[in-house]
Formats: structure tokens, C-alpha cells, sequence
């Protein structure tokens, strides 16, 4: 079974990383100026804009 990849405010982060905001269906919404916030692994994750939204993890280039 893979790792998840997106998660719910007040889920924790399962590692130390850099997580960005995405609507329900990101590939066909983009969303403006999403929040991006740094986690450690544990830590809760906040509120989103809208209740319609999830946080991912930011592809590192």
C-alpha cells in the first residue's frame, strides 16, 4: 500500500516537509495563491481557505 498523499486540517504530517494547499480536483481547478506551510513530522496541519480544500506535499525540484 503507498504513502498518502493528500490530507485534512488536523490530520499530522508524516514527515518533515513542505506541504501546499489544492482544491478537490486540482488538475482541473488551479487554485490562486494557495497557502504553503512547513511541517515537522507529528504536527498538525491547519485550516485551509475553504472547506473544499486539502494540503499535499510540494514536489521538490
Amino acid at each position: 500500500m503507498g504513502e498518502k498523499t493528500e490530507f485534512r486540517p488536523g490530520e499530522k504530517a508524516p514527515n518533515t516537509a513542505s506541504y501546499i494547499e489544492i482544491g478537490e480536483n486540482d488538475f482541473q481547478m488551479g487554485i490562486t495563491d494557495p497557502q504553503k506551510i512547513t511541517l515537522k513530522a507529528g504536527e498538525k496541519f491547519p485550516n485551509t481557505s475553504n472547506h473544499n480544500r486539502k494540503w499535499t506535499k510540494m514536489e521538490s525540484n
